[in-house]
């Protein structure tokens, strides 16, 4: 058999020392690593490097991004990483023109903010100027202009905060915007009959008479007897009961209340005459 080769212990313990040593070493180390790491999320934490430095905001129209701002609370003084994202965004959420709120945080230094408003479906003339309506009925008092842009129908004889302007803002809400765009004027023209009875002046100087009950679904009509039109032509298009097209020479100039008005007069006339 060959001979086996001893190592004495005297020759391994050097080697045994030297590897507690090297592993008693990257001990030392990641200790101290980890707690220059502590100590430096400490100092950030506590330093103005942990405080916001930028605030954006995505998705307001009406609302200017300053009121925004303030609305949330959060200032250069914050810590980036003790805010109160749900209680901010209730804040911003009382604001009458917005929706929907979300806060983020972006590191290293950024809040950012997103909002989703309400959608402005008409306006209403008010003091020389034309005051925005939301999907949800609310007037947006602040943010009156002096011509509207032709992004939304001018409501004109609605009773404020009534419930049939409520209805209406809803019902065009549900309307397309290609299909909105088309109307310049919406008039409440209530009768006695029907008080949900509306009037429209359409861009392509047609007329429309319709109902605000179920106005978003029956107005889709509209483009397709408008198309059967000759632009030479003017008249009514009825959607409240039916949809049809009357020309205006054959609109009746007097309603048969004022015709039976004028015969009896005709016949009092005579009558003295006689």
């Amino acid at each position: 058999m060959a001979e086996k080769k001893v190592i004495s212990i005297e020759n391994r313990i050097p080697k045994l020392k030297e590897a507690r040593k090297k592993k008693a070493n990257k001990r030392l180390i990641f200790y101290l690593l980890l707690f220059f790491l502590l100590i430096s999320i400490i100092v950030y934490l506590q330093s103005p490097l942990s405080h916001v430095k930028h605030i954006t905001v995505k998705g307001n129209d009406f609302v200017e991004e300053s009121k925004i701002v303030k609305l949330s609370g959060i200032t250069n003084q914050n810590n980036i990483w003790n805010l109160e994202f749900e209680q901010m965004e209730k804040q911003i959420s009382n604001q009458p023109a917005i929706k929907e709120v979300s806060i983020e945080r972006r590191l290293p230094r950024t809040v950012h903010i997103s909002v989703e408003e309400y959608v402005r479906v008409g306006y209403v003339k008010g003091e020389g100027q034309f005051i925005p309506i939301l999907e949800n009925g609310k007037f947006l008092s602040d943010s009156a202009i002096d011509t509207p842009n032709g992004d939304a129908p001018i409501l004109i004889g609605w009773e404020k905060n009534s419930t049939y302007l409520k209805e209406m803002t809803e019902e065009l809400r549900n309307v397309k915007p290609s299909l909105a765009a088309q109307i310049s004027e919406i008039h409440w023209d209530p009768k006695e009959s029907n008080p949900y009875t509306i009037q429209l002046y359409m861009n392509n100087g047609q007329e429309v008479v319709a109902s605000i009950r179920n106005f978003s679904e029956k107005i889709q009509v509209y483009p397709s007897i408008a198309s059967q039109i000759s632009p030479e032509q003017k008249g009514i298009v009825y959607i409240d009961v039916g949809a049809f097209f009357v020309p205006y020479d054959q609109v009746q100039e007097e309603t048969p209340a004022e015709s039976d008005e004028a015969e009896q007069e005709g016949e009092n006339a005579n009558e003295t005459e006689g």
